[in-house]
């Protein structure tokens, strides 16, 4: 009997103990790569914006950052380039529409560069998870952050499809089918989307036009998914401009959980 409550209370602990360390997990944001700013219209203050947390306007991602939130995760923004001690304790790591020159905020991007390759690709391979968002033709930085996309078979291809006229949204749409290893059945709006080459360990998830779109990777014992646009910002997210047919906000609540599932 003694011996019964004493398994029981230790696996009262493993099961605490794991539920502790789930709930912990750290999402960090890229905001070096990704690094536009302008000044606030009431204080004059040069802030970041565009894809990330704190932007609360229809270009951020303040609503992802509450669904990881609600997941239990902790998120935060990176301001440098991913040193091995800034992803030590990160259990996923996003980078979103790297810079070209016209849009950085000192007139010249931060591009990708091989030490950060080095940095990124032995973390995935330790258990790491990945997130790499690109943009469309004149949009996104190519060269450099396809240096690292192909380490893990992906390729962007710097070009643009599901190109969407004024409120035509449809022209936005993406089905995905039943069986998705990420999303359930439903229709989610990416406008002007790169498309990607895939070669293994890559292997798509979507596609739009006949075009690969987004892929995943298993690499090591982490985890890599790539998609060409940064689909899930507030304006397609929060309800207010798409159709109700499309589920953005939907969408990002499953990959969120689907990339916490995969964290080590």
């Amino acid at each position: 009997m003694r011996q019964n409550i004493v398994k029981i209370v230790a696996l009262g602990t493993c099961l605490l103990t794991f539920g502790f360390s789930y709930s912990q997990k750290k999402v960090v944001l890229d905001n070096f790569f990704n690094n536009e700013k302008k000044a606030d219209k009431e204080t004059g203050e040069v802030k970041s914006w565009h894809y990330t947390w704190e932007d609360t306007t229809s270009s951020g991602f303040s609503l992802l950052g509450e669904i990881f939130t609600k997941q239990g995760a902790k998120i935060s923004t990176l301001k440098t380039a991913p040193a091995k001690k800034d992803l030590k304790n990160a259990n996923i790591y996003i980078i979103v529409d790297p810079d070209i020159d016209k849009e950085a905020s000192e007139g010249k991007a931060n591009l990708i560069d091989p030490a950060t390759v080095k940095n990124l690709v032995e973390w995935v391979k330790k258990g790491g998870v990945l997130v790499l968002l690109s943009n469309d033709h004149g949009n996104s930085e190519f060269e450099h952050f396809n240096k690292l996309a192909g380490e893990f078979g992906i390729h962007f291809n710097d070009d643009s499809y599901n190109r969407v006229q004024g409120r035509e949204f449809e022209q936005g749409a993406v089905n995905v089918p039943a069986g998705n290893e990420i999303f359930s059945a439903q229709k989610l709006y990416m406008k002007e989307v790169s498309s990607i080459n895939v070669k293994a360990p890559a292997k798509p998830i979507l596609s739009a036009e006949g075009k690969n779109i987004a892929a995943i990777v298993k690499f090591g014992k982490g985890t890599v998914f790539a998609l060409g646009d940064p689909w899930c910002y507030n304006e397609y997210t929060d309800g207010k401009k798409l159709t109700a047919d499309f589920t953005n906000y939907q969408g990002a609540e499953e990959l969120a959980k689907w990339l916490l599932k995969q964290s080590k």
